[in-house]
């Protein structure tokens, strides 16, 4: 027979069922109920359920689409009927084939009459030691309510990558802790934790990330804030149609669990929900290949098969994980981790129960992580719809009372940040100061090459007035060069000039030919001016070459033409002759005349 896919809803008078059967003649259908039980039937299905509350003996029903919506009227109008959502509860468990009587079903009863008393949390606990009296070897239990033993003997192969303990049938609780602890301890990694210390970029942008149960928990504060202190989970709490599914295909039943059995599933579901809510926040909710990892290495509770004993050991054992193994090492994590397990605990057992099937997911797509599936998941998925809110109320206070230090991981992380800030403060100053140093020493050479860079400046323009001066004063000394050169050679012309005279300076070739021959008989002297005046016209032609040897010639001409009228009168009136010229224009005659004008 298949268990069909089914949903409940119930108002102040109707408790409503809906059925899908596709497979099923609508024809061809029978339903019973009274007061608690229900059951439907129409080929091949089946479906028996238990309620929580009295059903009258009538009904009202209406097929559509293959699905059967059973509408049932309820005893004690305004009745509210729990656990509607917890479909695995609702289904009945199997009954034993067995003669014997039912002593499980009793114990059962007996032992959920005893949750209803309040229990401490705080309560010392030692661990369980099984006697070793026996001469056969002792098979140590794990799993949920430590109900199981011999499962790994079995699964040798997939051991390794399941647990990190070696065989834990033979490995007893106390020993199982020493040696978590020790492997934690030698897998710390100071430098890993002070480089997410200091660089927490993405740690922090990670933290802002809100899952489903962040905004559930605003909706159900703002109801208990309106007066509402009793709301139904299923306003703000919803489940898929696969998570539906998942819960359909569990089979109900009941777990004998002791006290001591009992607090340790409590406080193992705490370890298993701190490791589902750091890998939703590290991943914001997407799922990887790394999910598995993170959640069953973060639990002692999956990966070591502890048992703890206080909500502290919890915590510890916790904190103490995530900073030792997975990518992101920040002790902010085990506090955002214990904040949302805090509000999925006060929302109620279907937000639990919702988390629990998200990991029974994650383990089923994993292999062989589905073997922690069938020791721990699986169960508690099952429990869990069967275990009072109240009590998960009480566990999230206990779980708030509790403070968790970073002097607690047992890693000394305080005098590890100490001495980290230390240093950096220390390299901070020392390159402050290098920069200064550096600073200082760039001015300086900045300062050193300014100071060369202006004299080679200095020195280039220097030189540069040194060469036009020396290119001057090589133009000047030629000029003289060749003026004294004019001056000492010999007049062999027969016409009185000198031989080699440039034609450019002065063509005087005929005028002065035809003076010398009319002036044969005037005196040396007139022989010694005509000469200075030869020298004057030839300085005048020169003075574009060089301005400086021009204004010497020019003083030099009037300190001549100063003392020159004298005797040049005296020449004249001596001799009456001294005047007369030839008709052409001399242009030595020319220029001196100009020359004495000016004076």
């Amino acid at each position: 027979m298949i268990t069909p896919a089914f949903e409940l809803t119930q108002d102040p008078d109707f408790l409503t069922i809906i059925i899908k059967v596709p497979y099923a003649r609508a024809s061809e259908f029978d339903v019973y109920f009274e007061g608690e039980d229900f059951k439907f039937y129409a080929k091949p299905y089946f479906l028996r359920q238990v309620l929580k509350g009295l059903l009258k003996n009538n009904e009202l029903h209406k097929i559509n689409k293959r699905t059967f919506t059973i509408q049932l009227p309820k005893e004690i109008p305004g009745q509210y009927f729990e656990g509607l959502d917890m479909l695995t509860s609702l289904l009945a468990p199997k009954k034993s084939r067995s003669a014997k009587p039912l002593v499980e079903e009793i114990a059962a009863s007996e032992l959920s009459e005893e949750e209803e008393e309040e229990f401490d949390w705080e309560i010392e606990q030692t661990p369980y030691k099984e006697s070793a009296e026996s001469t056969l070897p002792v098979q140590y239990h794990y799993g949920f309510g430590n109900l199981r033993s011999g499962v790994f003997q079995r699964l040798q192969d997939e051991l390794s990558d399941v647990i990190d303990i070696k065989d834990p049938d033979q490995t007893p609780v106390d020993e199982r802790r020493r040696k978590r602890l020790a492997a934690e301890a030698a897998k710390f990694d100071p430098d890993h934790y002070l480089a997410d210390f200091f660089e927490d970029e993405a740690i922090q942008h990670v933290l802002k990330y809100k899952p489903w149960w962040v905004e559930a928990y605003k909706k159900m504060m703002a109801l208990q804030g309106e007066g509402h202190q009793e709301c139904d989970t299923q306003a703000f709490v919803v489940f898929s149609e696969e998570e539906r599914e998942q819960m359909r295909k569990f089979t109900n039943k009941s777990y004998l669990l002791d006290k001591r059995s009992r607090h340790g599933v409590y406080l193992g579901l705490i370890d298993i929900l701190l490791a589902y809510c750091y890998e939703i926040c590290v991943n914001e909710g997407d799922k990887n290949v790394e999910s598995s990892w993170n959640v069953r290495k973060l639990s002692a509770t999956l990966c070591w098969l502890e048992s703890f004993t206080s909500v502290r050991d919890v915590l510890v054992s916790f904190g103490r994980r995530v900073l030792c193994y997975p990518l992101h090492r920040h002790f902010g994590l085990v506090t955002r981790a214990f904040n949302d397990t805090v509000m999925i605990l006060q929302l109620g057992k279907a937000a639990v129960l919702k988390c629990l099937l998200d990991i029974h997911k994650i383990f089923m797509e994993n292999d062989p992580a589905y073997i922690l599936n069938d020791l721990f998941i699986t169960d508690y998925c099952i429990w869990i719809q069967k275990t009072k809110s109240k009590k998960l109320a009480a566990l999230s206070e206990s779980l708030q009372k509790t403070v968790l230090t970073k002097s607690d991981m047992g890693f000394e992380l305080e005098e590890l940040e100490a001495a980290a800030m230390l240093v950096q403060e220390e390299e901070a100053a020392g390159t402050g100061s290098a920069r200064q140093l550096l600073s200082s020493e760039s001015e300086t050479s900045d300062s050193e090459e300014s100071s060369s860079a202006s004299s080679s400046e200095t020195e280039g323009s220097d030189s540069d007035e040194r060469e036009s001066s020396a290119s001057e004063d090589g133009k000047i000394n030629s000029l003289h060069s060749t003026l004294q050169e004019e001056r000492t050679a010999p007049l062999t012309d027969c016409n009185g000039l000198r031989q080699g005279t440039n034609t450019s300076t002065c063509e005087v070739t005929d005028e002065k030919s035809e003076v010398s021959l009319r002036s044969a008989s005037v005196p040396g002297k007139l022989i010694e001016e005509l000469g200075k005046q030869m020298h004057t016209a030839i300085r005048l032609s020169e003075q574009p070459e060089g301005l400086a040897a021009a204004s010497r010639v020019l003083q030099e001409q009037e300190e001549n033409s100063a003392c020159e009228p004298d005797r040049f009168s005296k020449d004249t009136a001596g001799k009456g002759n001294f005047l007369e010229v030839s008709s052409k224009t001399n242009p030595l005659l020319f220029l001196c005349a100009t020359n004495e004008g000016e004076d």
